[in-house]
């Protein structure tokens, strides 16, 4: 038996010269991330990010359905007051933004619980020229809030129907 066999720079699976090895802490923190991330992925509601400064950035759901008369966007903010919503049309595009706050107090005789929540969200929504931005109306029940933005008979015009063969 060869003594140098017993060393681990000798070893087939130990590379110290290859500079293209991930670092093995790089590779399990790699391992980890993608592990959370698969974990968090498909939870209802809202999904989170990060912004680039570290904050967390919830992601509502939107459905957007459309009719010959107006387009109606719906999105589903659980837990948000209504007064942390800003709706704006800018340049054919509907912004919707705002911030969740919750937070909860549980008082016992021998222990205190604080819960809070907090996250921001923001969507861009582009939408057809040529909507009247005076003729916008948002409504928000039961957590979820439905903007209706109305054509104008210039915009019903321009659509034609294909038809498919």
């Amino acid at each position: 038996m060869d003594a140098k066999s017993l060393l681990p720079s000798h070893w087939s699976i130990f590379h110290p010269a290859k500079s293209d090895a991930p670092h093995p802490f790089q590779a399990l923190q790699a391992e980890m991330n993608r592990v959370f991330d698969n974990f968090t992925h498909g939870f209802p509601t809202f999904g989170t990010d990060r912004s680039d400064t570290g904050e967390i950035v919830l992601n509502p759901r939107i459905d957007v359905s459309e009719s010959d008369d107006e387009i109606q966007v719906s999105v589903e903010l659980p837990g948000v007051d209504e007064k942390g919503v800003d709706v704006t049309l800018a340049d054919d595009v509907l912004y919707i933004n705002g911030e969740k706050k919750a937070e909860k107090e549980t008082k016992k005789k021998d222990y205190r619980l604080v819960e809070r929540s907090y996250g921001m969200f923001q969507r861009a929504i582009p939408v057809p020229s040529g909507l009247n931005p005076d003729d916008v109306k948002a409504s928000f029940k039961k957590g979820v809030l439905t903007v209706t933005l109305t054509k104008s008979p210039e915009l019903k015009k321009r659509t034609r129907k294909i038809p498919v063969t």
